[in-house]
């Protein structure tokens, strides 16, 4: 009996072991390349909380919100970050997709500018020269822009300047002001100092969802556990993030190259920043309130055009939501 025992046990151990159970394999699409607004998907991977729901990620670099909305509207990607007008759009030209999860509960569109170059607010735009890629968002929306500041939307030149050379047109006077996002703040604090004068979209009134985590409608309908799973965990990963940004920063510079740890610190503080709102705080981290998407949508009906109007409802989700977890504001410097 004894040597039975033992040899069934050699047997066992010659045996391949059977295979763990494979996650399911999910592709997450960006809207640009990794900085510190995505760390929280790259600091959930290495805690292995993807795995352990299940889930197998890649993590793909995007090429604007138009292309990740577009890919995971026609299945090419299950998930994506988008800003959300741009998804918008994307969804009235036919695009299958959904919002779950807001990444930018504020915008993250401002305008900088040089107090020595006579430009003091926006009352003083007329007459300047605004430097921004021509597709840029907000040279599309300035109507929105100029209508509540009070100007006429003819009333300044925009100037063509790639996204990486905007500092440099605004330091050589090539511009008087150009238009950025808030989360890179600090280098044109550090390059212009006291000089510098700026507006970020929100304080006057104007203040649509930026990026924002997005699923393929079909998929959601097949995968809603999975799609659920997906959601909590990166909006624990997120919170966890808020809470100590240091392991979430280490995990992008392990994947991501090029990047500078300091400047990617800074940018996280202002990302905190453009995740809080009454609702982020008070609801759930993400949430998505129905009454600013409607005006989202009006808003981006009457700049963008909507090819085939739809009901912005079902252009969004909070039931993935964990509720538990909301935005911690203590956490924030403005």
């Amino acid at each position: 009996m004894k040597g039975l025992k033992v040899a069934a046990l050699a047997l066992a151990l010659a045996l391949p072991s059977a295979p763990t159970m494979a996650g399911e394999a999910v592709n997450l699409i960006l809207n640009w390349t990794p900085t510190a607004d995505h760390s929280p998907f790259y600091y959930a991977k290495a805690q292995g909380w993807y795995e352990k729901a299940g889930i197998d990620l890649t993590i793909e670099v995007g090429k604007g919100s138009g292309v990740s909305s577009l890919k995971v509207g026609s299945g090419g990607s299950p998930f994506g970050i988008a800003d959300l007008a741009t998804m918008l759009v994307a969804r009235s030209k036919g695009a299958d997709v959904v919002a779950l999860m807001s990444i930018y509960a504020n915008t993250g569109q401002t305008f900088y500018w040089l107090k020595s170059y006579g430009v003091n607010g926006p009352k003083d735009f007329p007459g300047h020269k605004i430097g921004n890629p021509p597709g840029d968002a907000s040279r599309v929306m300035w109507p929105a822009f100029a209508k509540a500041a009070g100007i006429a939307p003819d009333a300044v030149n925009f100037v063509n300047v790639g996204p990486t050379a905007k500092i440099a047109a605004l330091k050589s006077h090539t511009v008087d002001i150009i238009s950025d996002f808030y989360n890179e703040h600090d280098l044109k604090v550090i390059e212009f100092g006291a000089d510098l004068g700026y507006i970020n979209w929100k304080d006057i009134g104007l203040n649509p969802y930026g990026n924002s985590l997005i699923v393929n409608g079909a998929y959601l309908q097949r995968n809603p556990k999975l799609v659920e799973d997906f959601v909590k965990v990166s909006q624990k990963a997120y919170a966890a993030c808020v809470a100590d940004v240091a392991p979430c920063l280490k995990a992008l510079l392990d994947n991501a190259s090029g990047l500078d740890k300091e400047n990617q610190e800074r940018q996280w503080e202002r990302i905190k920043f453009l995740m809080t709102d009454e609702f982020t705080t008070t609801r759930a981290l993400g949430w998505i309130e129905p009454d600013r998407m409607k005006k989202d949508y009006e808003l981006v009906q009457t700049y963008l055009g909507m090819e085939k109007p739809f009901d912005v409802g079902t252009a969004f989700s909070t039931k993935m939501l964990d509720t538990g977890i909301k935005m911690d504001a203590s956490k924030v410097k403005k």
